[in-house]
């Protein structure tokens, strides 16, 4: 395999690792996870075992990615983002069986000190805003900030802010993409 790995980082057997990771400083990845291609996963990061990554997902300093989360391609994790995967954790009792699934798709974003409660998932290109506490699911597309993180509006794949007309059309100023908001939902227009 090709990928990068610093000296001090531990890579346990049984993970699997795509061409162009890099893995860096004090950073853990434990047996039988996925790491796709051209990973960036930063200092002091923990994949637990299971955990599936999929192509270019962005890690950012101190994230602890556990057993049952799985991150499809281009999803970024800003710094000291939480996932959790147990609702009601106690030390004394083990809850291993009991682990809760959530899926971050496509080209999403979560923003540093956020934090994903277990068994909500985050739409595709969704923008969780720093600090935010999501407990609910996420649709494509939107801007969550607040705790509990509430929807303020939503986003481009380009990462902007859409402002939508009246007719429910919006641009993307960053990229020229147009968007529709349709029935409490928003899709790309593709020309």
């Amino acid at each position: 395999m090709k990928y990068f790995a610093h000296e001090t980082a531990v890579i346990d057997a049984g993970c699997t690792i795509g061409d162009g990771t890099k893995i860096w400083h004090f950073s853990h990845i434990m047996p039988d996870c996925t790491i796709g291609e051209g990973c960036n996963i930063g200092q002091n990061v923990v994949v637990s075992p299971g955990v599936i990554l999929g192509k270019n997902v962005k890690i950012q300093n101190n994230v602890s990615i556990y057993t049952g989360v799985i991150c499809e391609d281009d999803v970024f994790l800003g710094p000291s983002m939480v996932f959790t995967n147990v609702i009601n954790p106690r030390s004394a009792v083990n809850r291993k069986a009991e682990y809760s699934k959530t899926v971050v798709r496509v080209g999403a974003s979560i923003g540093a000190n956020a934090t994903i409660v277990c068994g909500h998932d985050i739409g595709k290109f969704a923008f969780i805003g720093a600090g935010a506490v999501v407990t609910k699911h996420v649709p494509d597309y939107a801007l969550m900030v607040g705790n509990p993180a509430r929807q303020m509006g939503w986003m481009s794949e380009h990462g902007e802010r859409l402002n939508f007309d009246a007719s429910g059309h919006a641009i993307c100023e960053g990229s020229g993409e147009k968007y529709l908001l349709e029935n409490g939902s928003v899709k790309k227009i593709e020309e």
